[in-house]
């Protein structure tokens, strides 16, 4: 606060990312030796630039005239290079004196005050200021589960090249693939065609400005890619919004970036953006997992009736009002459990769903017909085994219709839960101790369901006037068993030769595109409305 008044400022040239500088104009005080009628300038910024606008450095750093000697520029540039390749977030420190008649006091300087000035090079530099400011453990930790998820990770910084490449090398974005950085200045010498070319090969955009931005993520599109843009500034926006998922930050993000994107960061997290990833593959499985439960139930308590007169059972294996309890409970209970199921294991260890893939793909498809013919199967069969085999050939026609409509009603509703407990593993066995830990929520539903089943069945008045059956006997239990125990097998038996089919290369979950990628025409790459006007300075958050 005392260096603050004794040494006012008079003036300044604001940073922005365009020049990557910034001045202030203060007071001189005696220790400065400013000689008479001058105010003192002080520079900091991207040090490469403020090399080039040095014409003196002071030995030791020590101010004075008697310590001013000629810019050794290629020793600076050197040591630039060394800081940054460790990684290392340098500053260039310069100062100069300047007529008091070149300022007038509180007034907003452009950027010419210190790069334009008539007689060129007139700073002198004081030193270098390196700042450590290393990745969080958890960004490369998330960077590190996004690559397994085969999510390309990028890194668009205005930091020094060697600096970029360095952090990049923490991060692990950096590899034999994508060898190295590239800069600002060399984007904007490229044409559409050879960034095109570039974006696919470089994982590092140094010293890069918010026009390089928007042509990456316009590059990137063209050539077929999905692209999310991380921002907080004024100048993030547009590319937040050509982007096909803008991500701003809600911390330190201005208003102007929040509203241009689509989702916020509430902790300015990037593995927050990965959980993100995660969560929305959970969402897209569970879906998946609620349509194989619910589908094959519902097209077996149809198909049951209709295969059972086809085959020529006497009678209908189960009545209006079974099917109609069995819609309503089942859905209710078996079906929408799944939609709860915690994220499955290895589920970022695949590639991501190809764009325009349908919910039910084709070996979901092929899953939920074979759920559908197991289940209608095993009630059709053991209505069947019940009606026309001589179990119980020693009861009256009623009996043996009863029973029939008690076992295939079970067989319906246990079978049921056969496939819920198959389905809430897409990728993984059911045979397993993972099947009793995670979605409590579907032992639960199990234990419902099973209380009302036994209920309906041996509740006297309940079980024969309203749903037409009786209570059973060991053999009926036997069946119901005995077809739980087949659906759940066939159900698995698929799973495990989806499994093998996936080890030698087929694709089970329908996630390669084998279409071409549709790239587009020099169109794509076309700017934004105002996107050549993007010289804004950077406000206050």
């Amino acid at each position: 606060e005392e260096m603050k008044s004794d040494s006012p400022i008079v003036a300044e040239v604001p940073f922005s990312s365009d020049y990557k500088f910034m001045a202030t104009i203060h007071e001189p005080v005696a220790a400065d030796n400013a000689p008479d009628g001058k105010y003192i300038a002080y520079v900091k910024g991207a040090p490469d630039r403020m090399v080039k606008q040095c014409k003196y450095q002071a030995k030791g750093g020590v101010p004075g005239e008697e310590n001013l000697e000629e810019i050794n520029e290629a020793y600076w540039m050197e040591q630039i290079a060394i800081l940054s390749s460790h990684g290392l977030r340098v500053l260039g420190l310069c100062r100069a004196f300047v007529d008091k008649s070149e300022v007038k006091e509180g007034a907003q300087l452009g950027q010419e005050f210190v790069n334009g000035r008539p007689e060129g090079r007139w700073l002198t530099m004081v030193g270098l200021c390196a700042i450590m400011d290393p990745p969080r453990p958890e960004c490369v930790q998330a960077i590190k589960e996004a690559h397994g998820a085969y999510v390309r990770v990028a890194m668009i910084t205005g930091d020094h090249k060697d600096t970029a490449t360095a952090i990049g090398h923490m991060l692990g974005i950096v590899d034999e693939t994508y060898s190295e950085a590239i800069t600002g200045p060399e984007l904007d010498a490229m044409s559409d065609d050879e960034l095109r070319k570039c974006v696919m090969s470089h994982n590092v955009f140094a010293r890069a400005s918010p026009q390089n931005k928007i042509r990456i993520v316009k590059a990137l599109q063209a050539e077929g890619q999905v692209t999310s843009m991380t921002g907080d500034g004024v100048n993030d926006a547009p590319a937040l919004k050509a982007a096909n998922m803008g991500v701003a930050m809600g911390k330190e993000g201005t208003d102007v970036a929040r509203e241009a994107s689509e989702m916020i960061l509430a902790d300015d997290n990037f593995a927050t953006i990965v959980y993100a990833v995660k969560q929305g593959r959970v969402v897209w499985d569970n879906l998946r997992k609620v349509l194989l439960v619910n589908t094959p139930i519902n097209n077996a308590q149809g198909l049951s009736v209709f295969v059972a007169l086809c085959i020529g059972l006497p009678d209908t294996p189960i009545t209006t009002i079974q099917i109609l309890y069995s819609n309503f409970i089942c859905a209710v209970t078996l079906g929408f459990v799944t939609a709860v199921e915690p994220a499955e294991e290895g589920i970022m260890d695949i590639p991501p769903r190809r764009v325009g893939k349908r919910l039910i793909g084709r070996y979901l498809f092929l899953r939920i017909i074979l759920g559908t013919v197991v289940l209608t199967g095993c009630v059709v069969a053991s209505g069947a085994i019940v009606s026309l085999t001589d179990i119980y050939a020693d009861q009256d026609d009623e009996f043996r219709l009863d029973m029939m409509r008690a076992v295939s009603f079970n067989v319906l509703d246990f079978g049921a839960m056969s496939i819920m407990m198959s389905a809430r593993f897409a990728y993984n066995s059911s045979v397993h101790p993972r099947v009793f830990r995670g979605n409590f929520a579907a032992l639960g539903s199990i234990a419902i369901v099973t209380v009302l089943q036994i209920m309906l069945t041996y509740i006297p008045g309940l079980n024969k006037f309203v749903f037409g059956m009786r209570p059973m006997d060991g053999i009926g239990w036997g069946l119901v068993f005995a077809s739980m125990f087949v659906v759940f097998v066939i159900m698995e038996l698929e799973k495990a030769l989806r499994r093998v089919l996936k080890a030698q290369g087929a694709d089970t979950d329908d996630i390669v595109d084998n279409r071409p990628v549709v790239k587009g025409g020099p169109e794509a790459m076309s700017m934004p409305k105002g996107a050549s006007k993007l010289n804004l300075q950077e406000l206050s958050k």
